[in-house]
């Protein structure tokens, strides 16, 4: 069986509406958490062994090594991996410091993008597996950075307050600002998880939930849409059957 390690930060940020996906693709799934475990367990991991790494989000900064000394240890995984040439999915954090194992910058923005909001495509993100979400179409953001398209990397996708939405690197890496993997029908661990990130945005919880609902069904299937062909082209370009 093919197996995915996924390193999470927090245990509501999942592998949400992708986890199915990934059974019907043959994963085994394994959660590795480096908050819990330390960065013992990110250098012991084998990053090249998994068929698929996924690095999840987390209400940090993909600067913070200092005051989270474990990121050093994420970042010189996500390193290896990229070095591995093998598929590499990261979703907000994960996308910033993937972007930042490359070379790009990841900085402030001058006010979080939070909510459910348009991301607009690139024409190379309109030719990609990005295109199921449609060009503009209403995702779920949760940032207060952003990283800069890497070096190497193709930009995908933005929105009016962020420049760069998300990236690829071939067909084996993939980058996402917002949370396509998120299921709007189980919002409700996000909304507790940062009350107080929240609060201090002025953002309604109320008002999130009912875009939650309004938009869950068709954003769940777009989404997952997204990453049953990202992943049957990682999959063909890596040789992985």
């Amino acid at each position: 069986m093919k197996s995915v390690v996924a390193i999470r930060h927090v245990t509501f940020e999942d592998l949400g509406i992708f986890e199915p996906i990934l059974e019907e693709f043959g994963y085994r799934i394994r959660y590795l958490d480096p908050g819990q475990l330390g960065p013992d367990a990110l250098e012991a991991l084998d990053v090249a062994s998994p068929e698929l790494m996924v690095v999840l989000g987390a209400p940090i900064g993909a600067n913070d090594d200092a005051l989270y000394p474990f990121l050093g240890a994420e970042l010189d995984a996500i390193r290896h991996r990229l070095d591995s040439g093998r598929p590499l999915l990261g979703i907000c954090l994960g996308a910033q410091l993937i972007a930042r194992a490359m070379g790009g910058r990841v900085f402030p923005m001058p006010e979080k993008e939070i909510g459910f909001a348009d991301v607009y495509l690139t024409r190379e993100g309109q030719e990609g597996p990005l295109r199921h979400i449609g060009n503009p179409d209403v995702v779920l953001h949760w940032h207060g950075d952003m990283f800069e398209t890497p070096p190497g990397a193709t930009r995908l996708a933005y929105s009016h307050p962020c420049a760069h939405q998300a990236f690829a690197v071939g067909e084996q890496v993939l980058g996402l600002q917002f949370h396509l993997e998120v299921d709007p029908a189980s919002i409700e661990p996000w909304l507790i998880g940062h009350a107080a990130e929240l609060a201090a945005a002025e953002i309604d919880p109320v008002e999130l939930r009912e875009r939650a609902q309004r938009h869950g069904e068709g954003l769940k299937q777009r989404g997952q849409q997204v990453l049953r062909e990202w992943l049957a082209n990682a999959e063909a370009a890596y040789g992985i059957e």
